[in-house]
């Protein structure tokens, strides 16, 4: 891939942004996250088995997830499925939800009510979590006045853990199950693992369950028409996609105030680097020990100033509107990158 789309790709869905972290819920349960205001969140959830007998044909579940952050820690959303069980006379299942969550020291709370449009039903889910270092641990109690387009009102208890085995890779699971179970209906279940995409604001996780809709009524149960089809379980992916809109439009952009970061120590600055376009422009700049350089970001992005072989104590994360000041004291010749960007790079030649 060349500079101009890692480009593309880097101002669409710049790191760090407040996106949904898969390291902090399991397959099957929402959790508590809402989104930060002014971003939309996209998810896209593929899952998948493949049909016993010659044909061995592919059968697809696929969702798709929107969100929009609003203030007082408020989300507004929708999920769409295109194959759902829910209701045995319709295949397109639409959950239009809104979440409300407080936290407090380890613990967070969200109540999310929901309308699911397949069931005819007005549902809803009191959840929590509980975060304590590489581990979080997840619960929900879910009801539904009009369950699955044919009952009455139902419960569910659902519970789920993450553990996060370093900061790009954890392996989560969850159980749901309704309190009064029916005829052919079985607990509902998932387990996965789950990548942060290093550099990007994008988790990505590969996973089984035995649900094909992760809403809140599918996930609570495996129905009698998912087992009558198959007796394996569904295999997947879910790929977490956040679009900020203060970068696609003025209406949510504020100017950032200039933040000055290092220290140039009483040594002239004798060279500026704009950051821009998501590379270091005039890359290569040359000094005398003793002097100073500036890096400046004029993008709408964060970036880092990062020496290469840790040579020099690097930046901190620089804001858009933000400069970095460092003295280099010693000749030599100094590589250097852009943590979450590593393709762009420059060199400060010290004389």
């Amino acid at each position: 891939m060349n500079r101009a789309s890692f480009a593309l790709l880097a101002l669409a869905g710049a790191w760090p942004l407040g996106a949904q972290s898969l390291l902090y819920r399991s397959p099957n349960l929402s959790g508590t996250w809402v989104v930060d205001p002014g971003v939309v969140q996209f998810n896209f959830l593929h899952r998948f088995y493949v049909s016993p007998g010659p044909d061995k044909s592919v059968i697809n579940f696929p969702t798709f997830t929107f969100a929009v952050g609003l203030p007082a820690q408020t989300t507004l959303g929708v999920l769409y499925a295109t194959r759902s069980e829910i209701a045995n006379t319709f295949t397109n299942e639409f959950e239009i939800y809104g979440r409300w969550q407080r936290a407090a020291g380890p613990f967070t709370v969200a109540l999310t009510p929901a309308f699911n449009t397949a069931a005819r039903s007005v549902d809803g889910e009191l959840g929590v979590d509980w975060t304590r270092g590489a581990i979080t641990l997840l619960g929900a109690v879910r009801g539904m006045s009009h369950a699955y387009r044919v009952d009455t009102a139902r419960v569910a208890l659902a519970g789920g853990a993450v553990i996060r085995l370093n900061q790009y890779v954890g392996v989560s699971g969850d159980v749901a199950s309704l309190l009064s179970m029916r005829s052919g209906e079985q607990a509902a279940w998932s387990a996965g693992l789950v990548f942060v995409i290093p550099g990007s604001p994008h988790t990505f996780s590969l996973h089984a369950s035995n649900v094909d809709v992760n809403s809140i009524e599918g996930s609570s149960r495996r129905s009698p028409l998912v087992a009558g089809i198959t007796s394996k379980p569904l295999y997947g992916f879910e790929f977490t996609i956040p679009l900020h809109l203060k970068r696609f439009s003025p209406w949510f952009h504020k100017n950032p105030k200039p933040v000055a970061l290092g220290s140039a120590g009483g040594a002239p600055i004798a060279a500026q680097v704009r950051i821009s376009s998501v590379k270091f422009v005039g890359d290569s700049v040359a000094i005398a020990a003793g002097q100073a350089v500036r890096w400046t970001n004029a993008d709408p992005i964060e970036h880092t100033v990062t020496f290469d072989g840790g040579v020099e104590a690097g930046s901190p994360v620089i804001p858009p509107s933000g400069s970095y000041v460092h003295r280099f004291d010693k000749p030599g010749t100094y590589t250097y990158h852009c943590t979450p960007h590593p393709f762009m790079k420059g060199v400060v030649i010290v004389r």
